[in-house]
């Protein structure tokens, strides 16, 4: 007795499930065959279907089958009056063509190998299959608008400009320029003054009380002595290094000025 095998006789599987007869009552809209025929971006698309349906070696195809159903599914749209391109009829005269030439008998062996005639279209279709999976590669990145949105929240960005350190050959220069210009109020008259740095740093920080800043040059008289002109400069390195005044110029060789503490870090 011979045993069927269900596989055999199994029209779908449904729910898990196989389906070995069709329902009478089952339903078929009319448009279901047109939409998967209009599912094809074009001819190497369809026959990339039918190789892959098959599980056949794209190197290796066999243009009698793969032809056949080509040809199949080109009438199946003709009756059912698809618009039919160019691209679609072209393809299957390619293939006919392939056909025949590898239906034809061989020519006598030469000393050069003939080329395969499915070797272009072999060609043309892996070339496809390529950049197919770059498009669906590129497509499954999330997409803004599709799987996410974009959030914005409006943020007012302040530029603070920071004015330059002063350059220790600058400050040299205009020590030197105060020294020389000490040196025309030079008096013969032996007068004993009493000074003191801190009494200096005091000096400086009322003359930035009201102001919040002067220029370098201002903090000394015309008329000071050498003696008071040293220890006046001795009590701004004093306050500088003490984080009391700031030392800054806004550009090399600009004039040097002198911030209080409480400036600098308002204007920061």
């Amino acid at each position: 007795m011979n045993t069927v095998n269900p596989a055999e006789h199994t029209v779908a599987i449904l729910f898990g499930q196989a389906v070995t007869e069709i329902p009478h009552d089952l339903f078929i809209p009319p448009d279901a065959l047109q939409v998967v025929l209009q599912s094809f971006e074009g001819p190497l698309d369809l026959l990339l279907y039918l190789i892959r349906k098959q599980n056949i070696d794209v190197l290796d195809i066999p243009m009698l089958t793969i032809t056949e159903q080509y040809l199949s599914y080109i009438q199946q749209m003709e009756q059912h009056e698809l618009d039919l391109t160019a691209e679609y009829l072209l393809m299957a005269a390619v293939l006919i063509e392939i056909k025949t030439r590898l239906l034809l008998p061989a020519p006598p062996a030469e000393e050069e190998e003939v080329a395969d005639p499915r070797a272009e279209l072999v060609r043309r279709l892996l070339a496809y299959e390529q950049m197919k999976l770059a498009a669906a590669g590129l497509d499954a990145l999330p997409r803004a608008g599709r799987d996410f949105g974009w959030a914005w929240l409006p943020v007012e960005l302040i530029a603070v400009t920071q004015p330059p350190q002063v350059q220790v050959a600058d400050l040299t220069r205009a020590w030197l320029a105060i020294l020389a210009r000490s040196q025309h109020n030079r008096s013969h008259n032996v007068i004993k003054e009493t000074l003191s740095v801190r009494a200096q740093m005091s000096m400086v920080l009322r003359h930035l009380q009201t102001r919040q800043q002067c220029y370098f040059t201002e903090l000394f008289c015309r008329n000071d002595s050498l003696a008071l002109v040293v220890t006046t400069f001795i009590a701004l390195l004093e306050l500088a290094k003490e984080g009391l005044v700031y030392i800054t110029q806004q550009q090399t060789d600009d004039p040097i000025l002198v911030r209080t503490a409480s400036n600098e870090s308002a204007e920061h």
